[in-house]
């Protein structure tokens, strides 16, 4: 087996003849789970539907298992290749359990019958996606988030190699986005299928990806694991942020910070002000956060939401300049919030600045278990 089991080789894509995204060069192992991320109208739908021969490609090459993919008859293909896109279907007559079987037509003669094998694979297929209960329903009348669940079980009955999905998390609910997301880790892992999809949620792409492919304008901007493509900047660029923040800590967009100079100080460690942060920001009121280490997680949404930080490097003796600097900070404050720090050896000046808030009267308590 070579090295890489799907490739994209200098292509181009996109309608009637006229390129959107040139020169597309992604190599992709067997058993891996590359997902496409990027803005809306970006181009994403575009690749999927050219590496499936849905769309015919402008430029280049895409190889499958070291075969050119325009040279493999549609047959094999099918038998190779699963596609799940976002298109609604609407079959007349045809109960969950017939949808899921017409992925065995690839390998039945030509009036389609199932042998009782082919009826086991069903039947299988279904348990796979813990939709056992939906075979006789129709297939119009269950909710979109079952509908998707089928579609992959139709995908897993063809036995492909590869899983193409366009947006499969699409009108799913949160406990179904990660039921489905993790059937396909959990196919891939086990059975080494290729999965090659594109979804919206960045955090759930952070989680479940082998590697990334950002989208934007006509070319691949990024392509990577999610540790070289989930940064600030690189998620900002690519969807134009200017509104808010990518926190690639905890994987999550951020509102912009309330404007003003700070009208509260949050003291706080370890998590305990992470509530918080959060209160004022809905409530838009300018805060400041101190003293915080910058490897605190307390650190990592703080520098994103506080007017002011003050910080500290780990494992140091909170130095007479930081410690000013929030003696400073907490006089122009009308509200100092102890959100429960932590005190350890290192930041022992916290009791004192804790201590001082007290007698101004200013200070509340709002301890986080």
């Amino acid at each position: 087996m070579a090295e890489y089991y799907f490739q994209m080789k200098d292509l181009s894509v996109g309608y009637n003849g006229k390129a959107l995204i040139h020169d597309i060069c992604i190599d992709i192992k067997k058993g891996e789970i590359v997902t496409l991320i990027g803005p809306n109208g970006s181009g994403k739908s575009t690749i999927l539907k050219s590496i499936t021969r849905q769309l015919k490609v402008i430029g280049g090459k895409v190889y499958f298992d070291e075969k050119n993919i325009h040279e493999i008859s549609y047959k094999e293909l099918s038998t190779q290749m699963a596609v799940v896109l976002t298109q609604r279907m609407k079959p007349e007559l045809m109960t969950c359990h017939d949808i899921v079987a017409t992925g065995r037509y690839p390998y039945t003669g030509r009036l389609g019958i199932l042998s009782v094998e082919d009826e086991s694979k069903v039947d299988a297929a279904l348990e796979a996606v813990h939709a056992q209960e939906l075979g006789p329903c129709d297939f119009n009348a269950i909710s979109d988030g079952q509908r998707q669940r089928v579609l992959l079980a139709r995908a897993i009955c063809q036995e492909p190699d590869i899983i193409i999905l366009d947006e499969p998390t699409s009108f799913l609910d949160v406990r179904h986005k990660l039921e489905l997301l993790a059937i396909l880790r959990r196919m891939t892992k086990e059975k080494q299928i290729t999965v090659i999809m594109s979804l919206h949620e960045i955090d759930l792409a952070q989680k479940i990806s082998d590697k990334i492919i950002c989208v934007k304008g006509d070319r691949i901007s990024h392509y990577g694991t999610p540790e070289e493509i989930f940064h600030e900047d690189v998620i900002r660029d690519l969807y134009e942020i200017d509104n808010g923040f990518f926190d690639p800590c905890f994987g999550s967009i951020e509102l912009p910070r309330p404007k003003g100079e700070a009208q509260v100080l949050v003291l706080s460690s370890c998590g305990s002000g992470i509530p918080v942060f959060r209160k004022l920001e809905k409530e838009n009121i300018p805060f400041a956060a101190g003293i915080l280490y910058t490897n605190d997680i307390d650190y990592q949404l703080a520098r994103l939401l506080a007017s002011e930080v003050v910080s500290e490097k780990p494992f140091q003796e909170i130095s007479d300049e930081a410690y000013e600097k929030t003696v400073e900070i907490m006089e122009k404050c009308t509200r100092i919030i102890d959100a429960g720090v932590t005190i350890g050896m290192c930041n022992k000046k916290m009791e004192q600045l804790i201590e001082m808030a007290s007698k101004t009267g200013k200070l509340e308590k709002c301890e986080v278990e």
